[in-house]
């Protein structure tokens, strides 16, 4: 019967456990033995937490068995993106500079969710420092992509990605700063959910930008990413019951999002759009200068936030990097105090005038990537193919980090190309409805 649950949703193996078919101890153990004897674990976590684990498990089976369940997640396993604290595990975000690093407290969103009675089964790769929507690290592990075996995975939750996409976790938690749950995500077939920046704590979360920093759920459903939602937050999931897209507006942005999409990528999207019409959505075309104006500001206000988070530890130590991670951190040390200031302040002016365009419409969408996952060996002899990659590869997510939103992508027909959602912040529960009836069209 185990070998059932790999090919389960989180969703479904709660079901099952709540109905006493599935016993959380044997279902833990069952994960652990197939990332212990899968060939790729080792490209996709960093380090397991088995004693932690198994603990969690038995205690999620006493309540399952007394009828005192704390969630529709209790007793499922979960993986955790590698810059999530774990009290006495080792998080070291990627990167040699952090190697050694034991928190002595759990990240709050990792307490909540263990508090929901999740299980954790370890930590995952992920791009160094988290500053990369590539996946590729050669100082740690570059996870691999699920439907090309020579390319990477996405970043920076590469590793989050990778270990639901190859059956070695049911969910994952991953960080979003420009794209980094989305772009892995769909790169793997999966849903993933960007929450609006400051849904969820970031307390014990190692940071890379953190006006932009937010978390959020990969899995094989929207039902499970708004579980998991509910888990990290601490609180009920929303009903997608009866979601329906009669009557929904949606918004296709041709402002940059449209730009050079590579063929596959197109007809996935356009395809996408065409299902969500027969569906009873109303598809329309929307321009929005505002975006442009804000990309243009994009790498002032990371690349500053990134470099002065990290300079110290960077200077200390450069040659422990990556060296083109390095570069892009050390642009920020080129951009001045009145830039960055002014820059932000015309971003929060160009998210009114954003808001204020949208407003009629339940959301706009856009394809997640224009590209897709690029040759990771080629990524590591060809310099310009790694800058051009690295650079259209958050391009389109990072729309909604600037525009300060949240965003949901989907798989479309096309594997490896995702269709994404944008709503307005802390519309979360609007957006897994939509996303939700989506998924059905989609299908």
């Amino acid at each position: 019967m185990s070998g059932t649950w790999f090919h389960m949703t989180a969703a479904d193996l709660g079901r099952e456990i709540d109905r006493g078919r599935i016993n959380p101890v044997e279902l833990a153990e069952a994960w652990l033995d197939r990332i212990e004897s899968h060939p790729l674990a080792a490209r996709i976590y960093a380090r397991l937490t088995p004693a932690r684990a198994r603990g969690e498990a038995v205690s999620a089976a006493t309540r399952a068995k007394t009828g005192f369940r704390r969630g529709p997640l209790d007793g499922v396993p979960l993986s955790w993106k590698d810059l999530f604290d774990t009290a006495g595990t080792a998080t070291e975000a990627g990167s040699a500079l952090l190697r050694g690093r034991v928190p002595d407290r759990d990240a709050a969103v990792l307490a909540e969710a263990t508090l929901a009675g999740t299980v954790c089964l370890g930590k995952t790769h992920m791009s160094e420092l988290a500053f990369s929507g590539l996946g590729l690290n050669p100082v740690t592990a570059t996870p691999p992509c699920l439907n090309d075996d020579k390319a990477v995975s996405g970043g920076s939750s590469s590793g989050a990605a990778a270990s639901v996409a190859f059956g070695l976790a049911p969910a994952a938690v991953g960080s979003d700063t420009g794209g980094s749950v989305r772009i892995p995500a769909a790169w793997n077939d999966l849903v993933g959910l960007k929450a609006s920046h400051g849904l969820l704590p970031t307390t014990g979360v190692v940071p890379l930008c953190e006006r932009f920093d937010s978390i959020g759920p990969l899995a094989h459903s929207v039902e499970d990413c708004a579980l998991l939602l509910a888990a990290l937050q601490g609180g009920r999931a929303v009903d997608l019951t009866g979601a329906d897209l009669s009557g929904a507006r949606l918004a296709v942005l041709e402002t940059v999002a449209l730009e050079g999409l590579r063929d596959r990528p197109a007809k996935g999207f356009d395809d996408a759009c065409q299902r969500l019409s027969r569906a009873g959505a109303k598809v329309e075309r929307l321009a929005a200068p505002e975006v442009a104006e804000a990309m243009g500001l994009a790498g002032i206000l990371f690349a500053a936030e990134a470099y002065g988070i990290w300079r110290e530890a960077i200077e200390a130590a450069p040659e422990k990097m990556f060296p083109r991670i390095l570069e892009r951190f050390r642009t920020g040390a080129q951009v001045s105090a009145m830039d960055y200031i002014s820059g932000w302040r015309r971003l929060e002016e160009l998210r009114a005038i954003w808001a204020a365009r949208v407003k009629g419409y339940d959301a706009v969408i856009l394809p997640t990537s224009p590209i897709l996952p690029p040759d990771a060996d080629r990524l590591m002899t060809d310099q310009d193919y790694y800058v051009t990659e690295n650079l259209l590869a958050l391009r389109n997510t990072r729309i909604g980090n600037l525009m300060g939103v949240c965003g949901l992508t989907l798989p479309t027909s096309q594997p490896s190309c995702g269709i994404s959602l944008l709503a307005p912040a802390f519309a979360e529960g609007r957006l897994l409805r939509l996303g939700a009836a989506a998924e059905r069209a989609l299908r």
